[in-house]
């Protein structure tokens, strides 16, 4: 901007000087949304914005109960997952509860389970005063946001409107310098002056300094959840739309381009390739009998330059090419980028499959020596004179699905593990659906990539992971004995096999692992492997599970 000035101060300073400090975040949710407007106006006719997306819609928080929330923002991590069966929204304020519950600070001020315990219905609300029930009412007696958390210092521990602010600067470190602790005597003292019992005194204290664990403010979670309601619309009504604009948002989220994909396609969306005749630079949608699908864009391609995307659909709005030279030619991309191209099997428009494109793109140069200039003029004006094609042998279909994942990152032919489940069959391995179909307390052992590990500080040394096969996710936990005796394998394997015991709670699903197998030695084996199955919808994945917060992929060829 003209005449502007930046001035980079460190925030501590600035707070010492007393000026006002305000955040500005940039969210790539936000920047997705617009994209889902813009294809939403484009495509479907629909003017939408965030303030005029439908209100409490019934069949939007069906899905979220579900836990089908995988692109979704806040709400699609491992850990919220796992709390919306539990938490069951039904309105906008669910929402913001649940945008806030799933953090450090209420789980370890123990706030989580007796909020859920008095929501459905085990466990009385009860408050000493009205004054208490006119702060936390709304929050059945649980203290679950910092404006509740200094309205209670006022109210109840009649602290003045500088200790209150103070207790808030101390719960907004996130700094783990345990500040809240230097409230406690004033706040036990005023609560049981008062006329509340020191017991009650000493376990709301409990739940207040949680919040230095990390906790939300009321109208920030508020913030969030309308990003997440909003989000969660669209996917329940435009998963088409919302998937195109997901994928030209990356990288954003907790999830890579293939499980996004794959959720996308279990729910019915038709997905195309990347084409150098029909994608744009960005993912759009096609019109089909029954409504859009989903096709891929050049950006997906990895090593295509964006100036060489915007290159080729510039030009190819006025030329059509019928052979590789011609696109060469015509387009007068450099044959490196080509070559991306054809990795990425985007010429198959072409007549020309991955390796037939490859071949044929080994006959040009983009400098053509002066020896065989002539040659090439020739060869132009007499192409029957050019050497007879060659009918090469056609890629394994594993190896075209790990050629997919080395150039697309993702496949929409099968899942990698759909080669190797013969093998894992043969040896009692079941699938992540068997497990979600499997009673309580039976032992299963399940196989599959590596899409998640995270060990939580708030976890008490338990290691979580999040496996994938071509039938589902599923969510492992491994006790911290368990992960300190194979350490080497859990942390490092790209594939895992994992034994142990099925632990239902409702809809939430654990494998409790107690033997785990490092299984990468065959996934390295797909790309040797062929198949005689339809692999059409073989690239899915079932919803309900999975965080890729931090993720680590399986294997260098499958991301």
């Amino acid at each position: 901007m003209v005449d502007r000035q930046i001035i980079e101060w460190d925030k501590d300073d600035i707070d010492a000087l007393g000026f006002m400090k305000v955040d500005v975040l940039g969210l790539g949710m936000l920047g997705c949304l617009r994209r889902c407007f813009v294809l939403l106006a484009t495509h479907k006719r629909i003017e939408l914005e965030l303030a005029s997306i439908p209100a409490e819609d019934p069949a939007t928080y069906q899905m979220i109960r579900a836990a089908d929330t995988v692109g979704v923002f806040q709400i699609e991590s491992r850990a919220q997952m796992n709390m919306l069966p539990r938490l069951k929204p039904r309105t906008f304020y669910d929402l913001v509860i649940e945008v806030a519950i799933v953090r450090p600070g209420p789980i370890q001020g123990d706030m989580v389970h007796p909020y859920l315990r008095r929501r459905d219905g085990l466990e009385p609300v009860e408050f000493p005063t009205a004054a208490l029930e006119r702060v936390l009412g709304r929050t059945l007696g649980v203290p679950l946001f910092q404006e509740q958390a200094m309205k209670v210092a006022v109210v109840c521990a009649g602290f003045s409107g500088g200790e209150a602010d103070q207790l808030r600067r101390s719960m907004a470190t996130f700094k783990m310098t345990g500040g809240v602790h230097h409230f406690h005597d004033r706040m036990i003292a005023g609560m049981t002056a008062n006329g509340y019992s020191e017991e009650f005194a000493e376990r709301t204290f409990a739940q207040i300094q949680g919040f230095g664990s990390y906790g939300f403010p009321e109208s920030h979670a508020a913030s969030f959840a309308l990003l997440a309601y909003a989000s969660s619309w669209l996917k329940c009504h435009h998963p088409d739309v919302f998937l195109a604009a997901l994928l030209n948002a990356q990288p954003m989220g907790f999830y890579a381009p293939a499980q996004l994909v794959r959720d996308a396609r279990a729910h019915g969306i038709a997905v195309r390739p990347v084409c150098v005749r029909l994608s744009g630079v960005e993912s759009s949608l096609e019109p089909t009998r029954h409504g859009f699908a989903v096709r891929l864009g050049l950006g997906l391609v990895k090593g295509l330059a964006l100036a060489d995307a915007e290159r080729l659909v510039a030009v190819r709005q006025a030329a059509h090419f019928a052979s590789v030279e011609a696109l060469w030619r015509g387009t007068g991309l450099p044959v490196a980028a080509l070559s991306r191209l054809a990795e990425a099997d985007a010429m198959h428009t072409l007549g020309l499959d991955r390796r037939a494109a490859l071949w044929a793109l080994k006959a040009l140069r983009d400098e053509p020596l002066p020896l065989f200039a002539a040659a090439d003029a020739r060869d132009r004006a007499a192409p029957e004179a050019i050497e007879p094609a060659v009918a090469l042998v056609r890629l394994r279909a594993g190896a075209e699905v790990v050629e997919d994942y080395r150039a697309v990152r993702l496949s929409l032919r099968a899942h990698p593990l759909a080669f190797v489940r013969a093998d894992l069959a043969a040896a009692g391995v079941k699938t992540c659906a068997d497990l979600l179909a499997a009673r309580d307390g039976r032992r299963i052992e399940i196989a599959g990539l590596v899409l998640v590990r995270q060990k939580p500080g708030s976890a008490k040394g338990v290691l979580f992971v999040t496996l994938e096969d071509e039938t589902g996710v599923a969510n492992i936990i491994v006790w911290s004995a368990v992960f300190e005796a194979n350490r080497r394998t859990v942390t490092g394997a790209r594939m895992l096999r994992v034994a142990g015991r099925v632990q239902r709670e409702g809809a939430v699903i654990h494998l409790i692992a107690d033997r785990l197998t490092d299984a990468s030695a065959l996934l390295a084996s797909v790309g040797d492997r062929d198949s005689d199955w339809p692999s059409s919808r073989g690239d899915e994945v079932r919803h309900g599970g999975g965080d890729a917060r931090g993720i680590k992929v399986a294997t260098r060829d499958f991301r």
